[in-house]
């Protein structure tokens, strides 16, 4: 499975590791995803989903179904 948030898609991204004496190299910058169990009204159960810490926090703002329906995922499956 792929370290990319189910629901806004949040992914790694490419950056550079700076040191002191300015040497670039390589390195990812990873999503904070996390596992999070959520309730789902309409399906009467839990779903679980790994989801982005910025996701969680707009998950209690627009609700499970908004954003599965933005995503376009179907809950059933989860």
């Amino acid at each position: 499975m792929s370290r990319r948030c189910q629901l806004t898609g949040k992914k790694a991204n490419n950056a550079f590791a700076v040191s002191h004496s300015h040497r670039r190299t390589k390195r990812l910058q990873n999503a904070n995803l996390q596992w999070k169990r959520v309730w789902w009204p309409e399906g009467n159960r839990w779903v679980r989903l790994r989801l982005s810490t910025k996701a969680i926090k707009t998950l209690e703002k627009k609700g499970i179904h908004a954003m599965a329906k933005e995503a376009g995922i179907n809950l059933n499956k989860h």
